[in-house]
């Protein structure tokens, strides 16, 4: 029987992870394929677009040719020509005149920009360029920012739930410190203590009978009749709790002979969990100070691998562009050379992106206290005291 029952307990532990698990990682895949399938139609949309020649890029070359003809063979003369007239041209030429639409759009490129759109960074450097690529970005942006949101809120409560565990065993730890340096000093009659203990688990294991609990309840005695039978048959039932308590956990094993009910609990559980995304994260309390910290170490440590294959950036460089990443400020003025590199360092973003959430609905929560508190003194100093007049 123990053999037997083992494989099953086993099975039934595996079922409720997966089913525990099941709620983050539709998200997660949620959200994959749907940057995937974004990757697929603007690769497909911008990338095999035509480039028709405009009028400004004809008078570009027209006005290059003017220069390039009336460069001389003196060299000083040419320099002159150059800072002058060449340079303020090239100034004026666009991007997407010497860029082959297919090297842009790749499914690469197509899914860093599909990034870029529902995290709402956006940089700036790739864009739709035809009419149906911008109506379907729109679309994209319109269902891609809500799922993103979704998953940012359910990474939360993963991270928030670590954040205070990690934080109340600190607490904990540094209370058992202070406590046990002020022990330290005094004498504690451990056997007496000890006997105390195992006394006090014999009571609790040992169950009582009635008259047992009757006789040790004295004041029973003293009450009216009624009083003493309410009372009487509360314990009553009490006791029969007790007894009856594991029968209902045994029942519960008669679920697996009946798949129907074991699967409608399963669904229900699931569903439970639907229901509960947010709920961690609306319970999180943490010093801002600390979360302050865990930004800084966690943008130090991707700015410290980011120039090993962004070889323009250091290590400033690389934390001013991994700050405005996760705040999804995205200016545009720092570019990648490698995107490809960088969208395997998409978990690392969600994540980073989840913890400046973090910091800022805190300081969110700190602003609000102190505006209350602000609003609460003013009133108090300005409300006048209202002084009672008899009639």
């Amino acid at each position: 029987m123990a053999s037997t029952s083992q494989p099953l307990r086993g099975k039934r532990a595996c079922k409720k992870i997966f089913w525990a698990v099941f709620p983050h990682a539709c998200f997660i895949l949620s959200l994959v394929i749907y940057a995937f399938l974004g990757a697929f139609m603007f690769s497909h949309i911008e990338g095999n677009r035509k480039v028709n020649l405009s009028e400004e890029y004809r008078k570009f070359l027209q006005n290059l040719w003017y220069i390039s003809r009336n460069l001389s063979d003196n060299m000083t003369e040419n320099e002159e020509i150059f800072k002058e007239e060449i340079h303020t041209l090239l100034n004026t030429a666009e991007r997407d005149w010497f860029v082959n639409p297919k090297d842009k759009w790749t499914f690469f490129g197509s899914l860093f920009f599909c990034c870029t759109v529902f995290t709402t960074v956006g940089y700036g450097n790739t864009y739709p360029v035809t009419r149906t690529g911008k109506y379907l970005c729109m679309l994209y942006a319109l269902f891609g920012i809500p799922l993103m949101f979704l998953v940012l809120t359910d990474m939360g409560d993963i991270l928030a739930t670590v954040l205070s565990k990690c934080y109340n065993e600190f607490r904990k730890l540094q209370s058992k410190l202070l406590a046990s340096k002020l022990c330290s000093g005094c004498t504690c009659n451990k056997g007496d203590e000890l006997k105390s203990r195992a006394q006090s688990k014999i009571v609790i294991n040992e169950p009582l009978s009635i008259m047992e609990v009757l006789k040790s309840q004295r004041g029973v005695k003293r009450k009216p009749v009624k009083c003493r039978n309410a009372e009487i048959f509360e314990m009553l039932i009490a006791r029969e709790n007790e007894h009856t308590g594991a029968a209902r956990n045994k029942s519960i094993e008669r679920w697996s002979s009946c798949p129907e009910l074991a699967r409608g609990k399963t669904m229900s559980r699931v569903i439970e969990n639907f229901d509960k995304i947010g709920k961690q994260l609306e319970k999180l309390d943490v010093p801002i100070v600390l979360m302050v910290l865990v930004i800084f170490v966690y943008i130090s440590c991707a700015a410290a691998i980011l120039p090993n294959w962004e070889t323009r950036m250091d290590f400033q460089e690389a934390f001013y562009f991994c700050f405005i990443t996760l705040t999804t400020i995205g200016f545009g003025d720092t570019q990648l050379e490698h995107p490809k590199f960088f969208l395997f360092f998409s978990l690392y973003i969600i994540i980073g992106m989840e913890i400046v959430f973090i910091a800022f609905k805190l300081g969110q929560d700190r602003l609000i206290g102190l505006y209350k508190k602000v609003i609460s003194f003013c009133g108090e100093k300005k409300m006048p005291s209202m002084k009672i007049y008899p009639k």
